[in-house]
């Protein structure tokens, strides 16, 4: 029985994640990035995301009855000179046992403040948080403007239920999409060219990299 609930959660989720295309994704990451950065008092500080050498957007539902799974996905661009990269495409997922009936929807974002986090997302396959580079919950609000200085390689940041918090994800594993990476790209590419802008980005990737400014 066990067994049967487990099956029928994270099939219940693989079929949230198959809803969604490449462009969707990507839609989605510029509508979150846009709404962190219009909850200037409470969202991330402008001057933190002024300075980050990247962003990883993922958005994870999280549901299940008695047994609970989740599945995530979303994208990671880093900046490339005096612009952004194209989106490398980024998963996670997960299942566990506990008290946990229906869905719900988190959005994160990770603030990526140095090159070692963009080579972490750059390999190509699993970036575990903590490990692959150093990670802590970001500092919210304009109360946090005066302390520009990153005291971690990645800042964690994420919005359930219209509320913003810096959020400790120490142990996460994310994993790059390859697949999601070809189809969006039409080619076989790797996430390091992607992140290093050596792959021109879509024409669908605009509104993101509009959303991400200067």
């Amino acid at each position: 029985m066990k067994k049967l609930f487990f099956i029928a959660t994270i099939f219940s989720l693989s079929l949230i994640a198959a809803k969604a295309t490449e462009q969707d994704i990507v839609d989605r990451s510029a509508v979150t990035v846009r709404e962190f950065r219009h909850i200037p008092e409470k969202g991330i500080p402008p001057r933190i995301l002024k300075h980050a050498r990247g962003l990883a957007i993922i958005s994870v539902v999280k549901a299940g009855f008695i047994f609970s799974g989740k599945a995530g996905e979303g994208v990671v661009v880093a900046r490339t000179g005096s612009s952004w990269s194209g989106p490398s495409f980024i998963g996670t997922g997960g299942a566990g046992w506990g008290i946990q009936i229906g869905a719900e929807v988190t959005e994160f974002v990770f603030v990526l403040n140095n090159e070692r986090a963009v080579r972490a997302f750059s390999k190509g396959g699993n970036v575990t948080l903590g490990a692959d580079a150093s990670v802590a919950a970001g500092p919210v609000g304009r109360a946090a403007e005066a302390d520009v200085t990153p005291r971690a390689a990645i800042y964690t940041y994420s919005r359930s239920k219209g509320l913003f918090a810096g959020v400790s994800l120490e142990g996460a594993v994310i994993g790059t999409r390859k697949g999601a990476n070809e189809r969006y790209y039409g080619r076989p590419v790797s996430a390091f060219d992607i992140l290093h802008g050596r792959v021109r980005a879509p024409a669908g990737a605009a509104n993101l990299r509009g959303a991400l400014g200067p």
